[in-house]
């Protein structure tokens, strides 16, 4: 069911951000819900290094909506548990990650 609900034509346009220097006592679940203030997260994506089984301190969340990822990017500083955390559109797809250089000095 999930495959085909990711082919619906409204799945084709990405509301998503690169969020970083995240801390290390955040966990996708905080982040899932501190972004939820701004619009429904579809999913949030935090890579793991498996050497050291911290979190590499960025992630990738997806909006449900323009909406929610408008409403995040108007917002200029974003606090969770006393960090500011660095947030841009993301311009590609998750995959994309060396593909992101374009977005950081776009702002």
């Amino acid at each position: 069911a999930a495959a085909a609900a990711a082919a619906a034509p409204s799945s084709r346009k990405v509301f998503e951000i690169f969020v970083s220097r995240v801390p290390w006592t955040l966990a996708s679940k905080e982040i899932k819900e501190y972004f939820g203030q701004f619009g429904a997260v579809k999913k949030c994506l935090l890579p793991f290094d498996k050497e050291n089984g911290f979190h590499k301190g960025f992630c990738w969340v997806a909006f449900s909506t323009e909406e929610g990822l408008q409403n995040v990017l108007q917002k200029e500083v974003h606090l969770i548990e006393g960090s500011k955390l660095q947030v841009q559109r993301n311009r590609k797809l998750f995959q994309g990650q060396r593909a992101n250089r374009i977005t950081e000095s776009a702002h």
